[in-house]
């Protein structure tokens, strides 16, 4: 956290651009790795940076590897974070660097790592080990193969783009020292990739949504109420960089190599650790920097992945619970079409560790998460007049439902639940974010508005709602209807009505409101 060799190198620590190179997706500066650098603090940062610096660890703390994992990384990016590990970490902590090139065709990244390998290794033989892929198999098995080249106590698993703060690895490995069943994520901030300054970040937990993508969270009341910012933050999953006992992360079962390229893998972590007796911290006096990443490396259709892997967390850890992930993904429970291939070895791990259900994981390590226990069908809606178009929330700022085609992305979820609620659009995650819209009798129209909103001010927001039957507003007995109309795009239009025997039909129902 210390700023180093700043002077005359523009805000934020951020290097004087000289050429810009373009390599890979992101801007080198100099094509050097001259600066190990990180932000200039805010001042909240800056009394947390002292706050912790003045915190004694062990003199005795076990050895590291840090592990990289690239492919087709920008040669001095990869540099950069490597000289960043050796300038922020007490030499007789660090073990081993270990890289892992997941099958890239680069031929100067190839070249030039070559090169700096042998170089380090003849000052220093074995410090820098290397595995090359012989096809691409993707982040998550990337990782396990770093993991199975490493040999210190304590693994790190990093991407290859990322700079350490002073004194990152003490705290870490102090914790891990305490009890090897923690897994910890430090807290990050964020490097931008054309200009390398750095974006200071809150402190953070790290979660995730019904969709299982993982996302960053407010930290737990308990946290706050301690009134002291250096505190581990307990978290219910992990960002995806982490930090782990090398033996530990073996006898919980590694990562789940048969997910596909990455996503998922992190939340399965984090939920297996919890639900099997581990926990899972973020530590805010250990920061990295994470360069942004202007195009993914490994697939331009990365959420068939994510939807794939979260299904087999789903099916293996979240017991009652797993409908939700499917009506985040507006999938069918029952053939749904995806190939979420064998997860028999995955169940026998559950069982051999004896791990909770996921309902006591929610109760008790993230309790923020909203439960949809209610809903009793959910997919997309129809109207058999017009088959061909689904109830759509329009215009986020609009709060005015549509027909439009269907395509049975986010904006067309619709969820009915057992007090005959109609939800629509995203499943808000967790009570932090902004509430469900449901669809509420508005003075004769049809409007989105927050269901606690609805009901607190006793709206029209309940609707009697049969499958291939009539939608009717409980209280002013109106029909949701489709009217033609030459004004709107597709040609018909949503309005409340007399009811006229219109059938609707939702997607998916639910045999009962809790499976």
């Amino acid at each position: 956290l210390e700023s180093k060799g700043l002077e005359g190198r523009g805000s934020g620590g951020g290097s004087v651009v000289e050429g810009m190179v373009k390599e890979d997706s992101h801007n080198m500066h100099n094509g050097k790795v001259s600066s190990l650098r990180f932000c200039l603090l805010s001042g909240k940062m800056m009394i947390l940076y002292f706050l912790c610096r003045n915190i004694n660890y062990p003199a005795s703390l076990p050895q590291i590897s840090v592990v990289f994992i690239f492919v087709n990384e920008a040669p001095s990016v990869i540099l950069r974070s490597i000289h960043s590990a050796i300038a922020r970490t007490p030499a007789h902590l660090l073990k081993e660097i270990v890289l892992v090139d997941d099958n890239s065709n680069n031929d100067e990244l190839k070249q030039r790592l070559s090169a700096y390998i042998a170089e380090m290794n003849a000052r220093q033989p074995g410090f820098i080990k290397v595995i090359r892929h012989d096809k691409q198999e993707g982040l998550i098995r990337s990782r396990v193969s770093g993991w199975r080249l490493a040999t210190a106590p304590v693994v790190a698993l990093f991407d290859a783009h990322v700079e350490f703060s002073v004194q990152w690895a003490e705290p870490i490995l102090s914790r891990i020292q305490d009890d090897r069943t923690r897994i910890i994520s430090p807290s990050f901030d964020n490097i931008k990739y054309d200009n390398f300054e750095i974006e200071e970040y809150p402190l953070s937990a790290q979660g995730f949504d019904w969709e299982l993508w993982c996302r960053y969270l407010n930290p737990p009341k308990e946290w706050w109420n301690l009134g002291n910012t250096t505190t581990p933050i307990r978290s219910p999953a992990l960002i995806g960089c982490f930090v782990v006992d090398r033996v530990y992360f073996e006898e919980i079962g590694l990562l789940d190599e048969g997910m596909e390229v990455y996503g998922g893998e992190n939340v399965e972590l984090g939920v297996r650790v919890w639900q099997c007796g581990g926990s899972v911290e973020v530590l805010p006096c250990s920061r990295l920097a994470h360069i942004e990443r202007a195009h993914k490396p490994y697939t331009e259709d990365l959420t068939k992945h994510v939807r794939r892997n979260a299904l087999r967390v789903a099916e293996v850890w979240m017991d009652e619970f797993k409908s939700h992930v499917y009506m985040a993904w507006n999938i069918p429970r029952e053939n749904s079409g995806i190939d979420i291939g064998n997860i028999s070895d995955r169940i026998a791990l559950r069982q051999k560790l004896n791990c909770k259900s996921f309902k006591w994981y929610l109760h008790n390590v993230y309790p923020e998460m909203r439960m949809y226990t209610d809903t009793v069908a959910y997919g997309v809606l129809r109207n058999s007049m017009k088959s061909d178009l689904c109830l759509d929330q329009g215009p986020d700022m609009d709060n005015i439902p549509i027909m439009y085609i269907c395509h049975g992305m986010t904006p067309q979820n619709i969820y009915y639940t057992n007090n005959q609620q109609l939800r629509v659009g995203l499943l808000s995650p967790t009570v932090d974010d902004d509430d469900n819209r449901c669809l509420v009798d508005v003075n004769g129209r049809p409007r989105l508005i927050e269901c606690s909103y609805a009901k607190a001010k006793r709206m029209k927001l309940y609707w009697h709602f049969t499958q291939r039957g009539s939608i009717q507003n409980k209280k002013s007995k109106r029909c949701l209807e489709l009217q033609q109309s030459a004004d709107n795009e597709f040609g018909f239009q949503l309005l409340l009505d007399k009811c006229t025997g219109q059938r609707w039909t939702i997607s998916n129902l639910l045999e009962t409101g809790s499976s």
